[in-house]
């Protein structure tokens, strides 16, 4: 019998004979890895234990304490055994697919009855009921023809389509545990006993079209959260609580920010609250750029079709753009516009205004540019999905040469600038180049280079995602870690050597010839709306005092303060704090718990004793106890408080 070589991480190699599984390598590692053995890693590819393996290959054998392979595996059981309980106690439901997802995973099903709160408990309890049984997962590799045969004698409409988008050159692979069985391209663990019963949770139900299309049939997706363990679970559903009461669409309300409604679905109505935040943030990141070398432009919103052509963008982008078509006086066809999906085409216009040298270079151009996008309406989510924003979006034109510098000068504003609004962690991610892309492998070389060489000057770690550039160029992608362990992608640097060349960016180098400037796409927050949602979301409302639209209410204790209460109020206006009084006839608790929930950062209240003795008794929010204190003193804290960051150091 032909043998094979396996080579095992710590470099060491054993012959076996080919075709031999994983399962049979462990076992001759040792029993106690057999038996805890989940899957492996077979040359790179996530293999099943039962799966041969016919060349020398390297290999290595996976448990549960591997994090990654043990999570995907564990969740990817958990939709089986989901499907497997609904239609052990309703036969007749059709199964779809159930792929695993960020926290879990989610099943559609089709059935006319839509399912109950109560049909959730019931599946639970009959998914315990069958991971109990411990019954092994096996697999067997069928021809198409076979497997189509199969579920057409069951009626699986739906399997036998997934089986139809199957590649010709892929194994047809069917699991079982029990007799259920489900069509599946693997790997699984090797029973069902490896699962943990009381690490999982069904959350809920929604419906869902089948692959997307609402001209085919609706399902209705059960959706579930799955770990290794309970004590994961738990932390799971903590933050989970956690996060809903940091909702921003609940707490914009409560703090009176924003509304969306139906007459402009996906476009943000701010109310006086919400805009003096909104405003807050520009100006800081105005200072920011500014301070950075980017000079600030405005382009228009509608633009014809012919630049979007020009840029490629008519074609990658048409069905998220909105169309206005216009009878342009004499014309004899409408002239078709679009509003901007992005700012990149209408940048480049700007920088082709007049001759520019290598001594104009680097040319940062920053724009809060208005854009809009057509999202479908079940995807928008207040203000984390929208379809009018604004973008913090700037386009640096500089030479190959000073790509590395501008990268690394980008990274340190970044993080400087997520560190004053509260994210004290961030990731990169550097994205290289993918199969389908253009210019030459020489300036891919260099440009991913340079990208790598910025993260490196900067101090910062980062990790590669093979393949996943963009098409004109590489990137860094920048995600934030909120104060509940959530990851945001905001921020953004993509090096593009396509656009200047559409539409004709050049300049004069050195010797006098004309060259093309490398364009460099880049963004902070990404857009003003989501960040900001992120923002309040990562505060739980409790935005820092200079950010905060209602910073101080001065409330009365009784009406004989209401005069106090007033000059109190001109003296932190004049000092450039946003102050209002409370003199209504309510209560000093009633005022308190109201601007509470309002996410009044600094609550003064006035008695007659601060009156006489020119005082304020100060309650910070999230604070029981009171401190009275001096009206200097107290304007004075305030207004450091009050002071924007950058501004705070400049001082």
């Amino acid at each position: 019998m032909a043998q094979i070589s396996l080579t095992f991480p710590d470099g060491n190699s054993r012959d076996y004979p080919a075709g031999v599984t994983a399962a049979e390598v462990a076992q001759s590692i040792s029993p106690s890895l057999a038996k805890k053995a989940i899957s492996a890693d077979v040359n790179g590819n996530h293999w099943d234990l039962s799966w041969p393996i016919q060349h020398d290959s390297k290999i290595a054998i996976h448990s549960t304490k591997d994090e990654a392979p043990s999570i995907e595996l564990i969740r990817h059981a958990f939709a089986h055994v989901m499907a497997r309980a609904v239609q052990e106690i309703w036969p007749d439901v059709k199964v779809t697919i159930g792929p695993v997802t960020e926290h879990g995973w989610f099943y559609d099903f089709d059935r006319e009855e839509p399912f109950t709160p109560e049909d959730l408990g019931a599946i639970e309890k009959k998914m315990k009921e069958i991971i109990a049984k411990s019954e092994p997962i096996r697999n067997e590799v069928w021809d198409r023809a076979q497997a189509r045969a199969y579920y057409q004698e069951r009626g699986e409409t739906f399997k036998i389509e997934l089986l139809d988008r199957i590649p010709e050159d892929a194994p047809i692979r069917m699991y079982w545990h029990g007799d259920w069985q489900d069509l599946c391209r693997g790997p699984h663990l090797q029973h069902m006993g490896q699962l943990p019963a009381d690490a999982f949770k069904l959350m809920g139900v929604s419906g869902a079209y089948w692959f997307g299309d609402v001209s085919r049939p609706q399902l209705q997706r059960i959706s579930g959260v799955g770990f290794r363990n309970r004590a994961e679970l738990k932390a799971h559903l903590t933050m989970l609580e956690e996060a809903a009461k940091r909702d921003h669409r609940k707490l914009g309300r409560e703090m009176d920010l924003y509304h969306l409604q139906e007459e402009a679905p996906g476009m943000v109505f701010w109310h006086p609250n919400g805009w003096t935040v909104y405003r807050a943030l520009e100006d800081y990141m105005r200072r920011r750029q500014n301070a950075a070398g980017y000079r600030e432009i405005r382009t228009p919103q509608v633009v014809d079709r012919v630049l979007w052509e020009k840029s490629g963008h008519w074609e990658a982008y048409r069905e998220n753009m909105f169309i206005v078509e216009v009878d342009e006086e004499g014309a004899k066809e409408k002239r078709t516009n679009a509003l901007k999906p992005m700012n990149c085409p209408c940048h480049v216009q700007v920088y082709n205004q007049g001759l520019k040298s290598y001594r104009d270079l680097p040319l940062r151009l920053a724009e809060f540019g208005s854009c809009h996008r057509y999202e479908s309406s079940g995807s928008m989510h207040g203000l984390m999905r929208v379809r009018g924003f604004v973008q913090d979006d700037a386009h640096i034109f500089c030479t190959e040469d000073q790509l590395e510098e501008e990268c690394a000068d980008f990274i340190t504003l970044l993080a400087s600038v997520y560190e004053d609004l509260g994210f004290e962690k961030f990731d990169i991610k550097l994205s290289t180049r993918p199969e389908t892309r253009v210019g030459s492998d020489e300036i891919w070389d260099k440009a991913e280079a340079a990208l790598e060489g910025a993260i490196n000057k900067a101090g910062a770690d980062y990790t590669v995602d093979p393949g996943e550039g963009a098409f004109y160029g590489p990137k860094l992608d920048f995600k934030l870690t909120d104060a509940i362990g959530r990851e945001w992608q905001c921020g953004t640097f993509q090096a593009d050597f396509n656009l200047p060349d559409r539409l004709d960016a050049e300049f004069v180098n050195e010797k006098g010839d004309k060259a093309r400037p490398v364009m460099l796409h880049r963004a902070i927050l990404g857009s003003f709306e989501r960040f900001l949602g992120i923002l309040i979301e990562n505060h739980a409302g409790r935005l820092p005092l200079w950010l905060a639209p209602r910073q101080v209410v001065v409330a009365s204790i009784v009406s004989d303060a209401d005069d106090y209460v007033n000059e109190v109020v001109a003296t932190l206006r004049r000092a450039g704090i946003r102050a209002e009084a409370d003199t209504r006839n309510e209560k000093i608790n009633y005022k308190v718990r109201e601007h509470s929930v309002g996410k009044v950062p600094v609550i003064l209240a006035i008695g007659g004793r601060e009156v006489e003795e020119r005082t304020v008794s100060l309650r910070r929010l999230g604070e029981n106890r009171s401190e009275v204190l001096g009206l200097d003193a107290v304007v004075e804290t305030l207004k450091d408080e009050a002071t924007p960051p950058d501004l705070r150091r400049d001082a």
